[in-house]
């Protein structure tokens, strides 16, 4: 529609400059006009990209996630399905028995909801038939649990994965104490993970974002962090009984933040469909 209009456009230029002198200055004004011809297209198609802020009630109308590519989430699920397993698997092989329990439950868990977050994301449809609140909402709600289960289970289970690891007895020859030695401090790189996960969360990327208030956006997310190193430190101290009350503390939350969530957007859509003015016709 687009290349109709332009050359149609540049057919009118070159009528007029048929029935004129044919000189350079002609010529540029065809040009000249083309691409304020482009200009004026591209600006009225982002200005009716936008979505209205104010409904047919008078009222501000709620400021929805933006809209996201469903395949790039697709790929996610992917890959938050076979990572964690993985990890579980390897650490089954080759760890001790004495303290991967919770952490082998973390993994498990960081997998299975992934498969759920590709139910949700599956569930959105943007053709006929879709104009429920219900499927409007799969991808944000998808990205609600892999952004508060699946990356954070994984995020609380990979450090103690690598301690496990790094110690194993199955792995080390008998000068393991050596190996052991060597690693220190290092057995910590795993767990800064969480630092551009807090940025993510923090900065307006993550879907939490959209739902909660910014003071308990900052709340649920410094939680998360909390109880994450809280764990951790439980873990190395021997205090699995401590780590698990942590870990359970930490999974109910986050079951409890995505039911919210998940109910929360399926309400803002419903009233953003029943107030949003209509679209002009084109």
């Amino acid at each position: 529609m687009l290349l109709k209009k332009i050359t149609l456009f540049n057919k009118h230029c070159s009528e007029r400059q048929a029935s004129k002198s044919k000189n350079e200055s002609n010529a540029l004004f065809c040009i000249l006009n083309t691409y304020t011809f482009l200009l004026f297209h591209l600006r009225e198609n982002i200005m009716a990209k936008e979505r209205p802020t104010i409904g047919i009630n008078g009222l501000a109308l709620p400021i929805m996630p933006p809209e996201r590519d469903g395949r790039v989430w697709a790929k996610t699920v992917r890959v938050m399905f076979y990572t964690p397993g993985f990890l579980a698997i390897l650490l089954i092989k080759a760890g001790e028995p004495v303290s991967f329990g919770i952490t082998v439950s973390l993994l498990m868990l960081a997998s299975t909801t992934a498969i759920i977050g590709g139910l949700f994301v599956g569930s959105q449809s943007i053709g006929k038939g879709s104009d429920d609140s219900s499927s409007k909402i799969g991808i944000w709600s998808g990205a609600l649990v892999l952004e508060l289960l699946s990356t954070v289970a994984l995020l609380c289970a990979v450090p103690p994965v690598f301690h496990e690891l790094a110690h194993s007895a199955l792995l080390h020859s008998a000068a393991s104490s050596v190996a052991a030695s060597s690693i220190g401090p290092s057995e910590l790189i795993p767990a800064f993970a969480i630092l551009p996960f807090m940025i993510y969360q923090l900065a307006g990327f993550g879907t939490l974002h959209y739902v909660v208030t910014k003071q308990i956006n900052w709340i649920i997310n410094i939680g998360i962090m909390g109880l994450i190193l809280s764990s951790y430190v439980a873990n190395r101290l021997g205090a699995y009984d401590v780590e698990m009350a942590l870990v359970w503390i930490l999974v109910l939350s986050m079951v409890a933040t995505v039911f919210y969530g998940i109910l929360k957007l399926k309400k803002m859509q419903e009233i953003y469909d029943a107030n949003c003015p209509p679209k002009d016709p084109k």
